[in-house]
């Protein structure tokens, strides 16, 4: 996950202002980071090279953690980018009732101002649709994973206490033991009294 301080000085993001030292940008909550999992996988569908800008400024608006949104967006790599685009494309063509044509993906300016002129329209509904789909899975499945930590987190807690608890009887249990099969010290005049008893017993 990127760094903090690292993002905050960011030329790329420096025209945000004091928007991005807002610290409910930078917390780890249910809420923000589900938002940031759609946010981040929406826009690494958008075919563009500045999705980690428009990630930030998406960030912004819904109030998603920052940092997740914008390493998600990294899903779109070299290695990545051809598949990727090239399943919205088919998507898109499907969507569109157009023929599919074979094209080599890259994330340039060069290849956008070549080849999205003749694939734009399927390649942006692909994009739409799979940017969409994909962000309201990521949602509703970092809300569940979420529930679930936390649940199983509280679970762990009381177990540990209870565990704790039957450790700490389990220690005093032996201490009780001992201390009862301790003699009692008698008291003189007890004692005395029992001496006395013993001598005037007669013979038999």
């Amino acid at each position: 996950m990127p760094d903090e301080h690292k993002l905050k000085s960011n030329r790329y993001l420096s025209w945000l202002g004091s928007h991005i030292h807002d610290p409910n940008l930078w917390h780890l909550t249910r809420k923000s980071v589900s938002r940031a999992f759609f946010v981040g996988l929406f826009c690494a569908f958008i075919p563009l090279p500045s999705q980690m800008l428009i990630a930030a400024v998406a960030s912004l608006f819904v109030r998603s953690n920052l940092p997740i949104s914008v390493s998600l967006v990294w899903l779109t790599n070299p290695l990545t980018i051809p598949p990727m685009f090239y399943f919205a494309y088919w998507i898109g063509t499907h969507i569109l009732g157009v023929d599919a044509v074979a094209i080599d993906f890259e994330l340039t300016m060069e290849w956008i101002k070549a080849e999205l002129e003749h694939i734009w329209l399927p390649l942006l509904v692909g994009s739409m649709v799979c940017g969409i789909v994909s962000g309201t899975l990521g949602y509703f499945l970092m809300q569940r994973f979420w529930v679930w930590h936390v649940n199983n987190s509280w679970r762990n807690r009381k177990s540990r206490k209870f565990i704790l608890r039957k450790l700490k009887r389990e220690d005093k249990g032996p201490q009780d033991n001992q201390k009862s099969d301790q003699p009692g010290d008698l008291k003189p005049g007890k004692e005395h009294h029992s001496d006395k008893t013993t001598d005037n017993k007669k013979p038999e």
